[in-house]
């Protein structure tokens, strides 16, 4: 079915440096307009990502770029977001706006980019996204087709779930959904009867810890996800500013996150020690036993033997 539309709806989609949309910024800007009666425009943008307060590329977090593969080197020769803000209004005016679960990332994204300009540039920029209508298309996907565990068990078990939210029925009925879904995709090679690859392909985040306050980096590296150590590993954190664990482990943070962080401490803590009993030892003169002769004292020898 053709949209029935009375003014342009414009679909987008941002990548971007990280996901707090405070401290990160787009890196590709994708629009597909579609006017009324239906003519399709598309435009898509690289971006270099701007940090206007130290005024130079802003770094892009490890996780962020092992889901969609763009480099900082990728970005050193592209415009910033201000040299392409005029183009990407033009874009936005007299549009309503359309994306995939982008009313709580992409969109919030998008504004703070044109706040940026605006603030650190001095510029007006002629658009205001808060009088827009914004379609969320993920919503709709998940109000009309449920994702709850009665539902699944509808959809792979094709029975009603009776005594719903009752721990010992949603416990058998989530096994009967695995079953189920074994059965179904039996054949697809993404899913398979092995509880490792289950796991793996279930659990998408690469997390430490469950608040996902550590994360692992594309070198399975425990990765600070947050903050002002966002992206570096807790290894560097830890031998350039050691203070900043206490901190966690005085935050208000779950208690899971502080054993992690105290977890790694330790590991780097033994790491430091070891380090500096070798050195000690390295430093160290060898000591004399009992019986030992010094090396020059053997000189004296040697010229008797050869008289």
């Amino acid at each position: 079915m053709e949209l029935n539309l009375q003014r342009p709806l414009l679909f987008f989609d941002i990548e971007s440096t990280g996901l707090n949309i405070a401290s990160d910024s787009i890196i590709e800007l994708s629009f597909v307009k579609i006017l009324p009666g239906g003519e399709q425009r598309v435009k898509t943008w690289r971006v270099k990502p701007w940090d206007y307060e130290r005024n130079c590329q802003r770094p892009i977090n490890p996780s962020a770029q092992a889901v969609h593969g763009i480099s900082d080197a990728d970005l050193k020769d592209e415009r910033t977001f201000g040299l392409i803000a005029d183009e990407v209004v033009a874009w936005l005016q007299d549009s309503d706006l359309a994306g995939f679960n982008s009313a709580k990332f992409d969109l919030p994204m998008l504004a703070e980019e044109i706040e940026r300009v605006r603030r650190w540039e001095r510029r007006e920029l002629p658009v205001n996204l808060h009088e827009m209508k914004m379609v969320d298309v993920q919503n709709i996907f998940h109000a009309m087709e449920p994702r709850t565990l009665k539902a699944a068990y509808m959809f792979y078990c094709g029975r009603d779930l009776e005594n719903a939210h009752a721990a010992e029925a949603d416990t058998l009925a989530t096994y009967e959904v695995l079953k189920g879904q074994l059965d179904r995709y039996a054949g697809d090679p993404r899913i398979e009867n092995d509880v490792e690859k289950l796991a793996k392909f279930s659990t998408k985040q690469r997390t430490v810890d469950y608040a996902g306050r550590l994360i692992l980096n594309d070198k399975d590296e425990p990765t600070v996800s947050f903050g002002k150590h966002k992206g570096k590993t807790a290894r560097e954190v830890y031998f350039t500013e050691p203070s900043y664990f206490a901190w966690i482990d005085n935050g208000d943070f779950t208690l899971d996150t502080k054993r992690q962080f105290a977890l790694l401490k330790a590991q780097f803590e033994a790491e430091k020690k070891a380090a500096q009993q070798e050195r000690r030892r390295a430093s160290e003169p060898i000591p004399r036993t009992k019986g030992y002769t010094p090396f020059e004292s053997l000189g004296g020898l040697f010229s008797q033997e050869d008289e």
